[in-house]
């Protein structure tokens, strides 16, 4: 399913993931991200147990004028990652955000027919969602990013040393300023709930 903008973007403000987690943006492309038995709906509630795996990723083209005008190329890379802002709980995130997955490829493929498999070379292994008992629901955030300068060169990404705050000693560091770092400007994003059984 290609999402339609205004309902991305309504669906990131109403779950506070803009502006707490990522500044706002236009998208350029939809995110579909698939599990065996479950797919990330914008916000739709999963099992931690069928999220064991590294998901398989779709990207989409959507009709935008993101990136000032510029031509989404082929030849770009581009990174996905997972990130839970609510880390350990959303009433209390001293751990976030805590960085889930970061893969990168060095093509671009996309497919109006949402046909294209995307190979990934993991930067962060995927670890699966695993809510803590009685957390609450924690918000799982995927974002699609690309160099913000339009390169069409290899990406040298920096690997946070830790999973907590990305890598930082500040409470509340994640995603947004990892990509800052990078050079790195998002062009698509999913989201789903999770939580543990013990509430």
């Amino acid at each position: 399913m290609l999402w339609r903008l205004p309902l991305l973007l309504t669906a990131l403000l109403e779950a506070q993931i803009i502006p707490t987690v990522i500044d706002d943006f236009p998208p350029a492309l939809s995110l579909r991200v698939k599990w065996k038995h479950d797919s990330a709906a914008l916000g739709n509630t999963l099992k931690p147990d069928h999220l064991k795996k590294a998901p398989v990723i779709h990207l989409d083209r959507v009709e935008s004028d993101a990136l000032a005008g510029a031509q989404l190329s082929k030849h770009m890379s581009y990174v996905i990652v997972l990130t839970d802002p609510d880390a350990p709980s959303r009433d209390d995130p001293k751990w976030s955000e805590f960085c889930h997955w970061i893969a990168a490829s060095s093509q671009l493929e996309f497919s109006s027919k949402s046909k294209s498999k995307h190979h990934l070379k993991d930067i962060i292994k995927y670890k699966p969602p695993a809510p803590p008992p009685k957390t609450g629901k924690h918000r799982y955030v995927f974002f699609t990013f690309i160099a913000a300068n339009g390169t069409t060169k290899k990406l040298h990404l920096s690997k946070p040393e830790e999973r907590k705050h990305w890598g930082s000693d500040h409470a509340g560091h994640g995603v947004r300023e990892w990509a800052h770092e990078n050079g790195l400007i998002p062009i698509a994003a999913n989201f789903i709930y999770a939580e543990n059984d013990k509430q």
